[in-house]
């Protein structure tokens, strides 16, 4: 009789247990910005919209640049808001950076009598040809911000892919 009420209560607690720890892990899911869904979502379209804009940036496209931007810029400022998406609070500080960028640039991109942000050059990116050479340094800036934005929102598990960069020419040898 004994060993059945241990065996209950050992039941008991084994099942309230595991309760409280699935309910946790539940939780924590949704806390970090990585179970859902719309955040899931919301990764794919700035990766695409980063790829797109780095390839139109390169080709010196200004228009496409411009459009790009356009599409990218209100999600970024939704993704910084917080009220839409469920991401770290880290995440949304990149993401207002990422749109101050962004909004920037299409403003010197609109008029080109608008003196960009001097922001330092990104070494591991080349400069952008004319005439988008005026902006090369802050759209390189925001490149490299949205892909640490999407590290955040990918989560530790997969890797951002790579900018799609061109690659630069080398340099001609001069026949002796």
């Amino acid at each position: 009789m004994k060993s059945r009420i241990a065996r209950s209560i050992a039941a008991v607690a084994v099942g309230s247990l595991l309760a409280v720890a699935s309910g946790g892990v539940a939780s924590a899911s949704v806390a970090d910005g990585h179970g859902s869904t719309s955040t899931q979502a919301a990764a794919a379209q700035v990766l695409q919209l980063r790829d797109g804009l780095t390839k139109v940036a390169y080709a010196g496209d200004v228009t496409a640049t411009r459009s790009t931007l356009d599409k990218l810029n209100p999600l970024l400022a939704d993704l910084a808001a917080g009220k839409r998406y469920s991401i770290q609070a880290e995440q949304q500080n990149t993401a207002a950076v990422a749109e101050g960028q962004g909004t920037e640039t299409s403003k010197v991109l609109a008029d080109r009598s608008i003196t960009p942000k001097q922001l330092p050059p990104v070494p591991a990116l080349p400069k952008l040809p004319p005439p988008l050479d005026i902006v090369s340094n802050l759209l390189t800036n925001l490149l490299t911000t949205v892909t640490s934005l999407l590290a955040g929102l990918l989560g530790g598990g997969l890797p951002v892919p790579a900018l799609p960069v061109p690659a630069v020419p080398a340099l001609p040898v001069p026949v002796p």
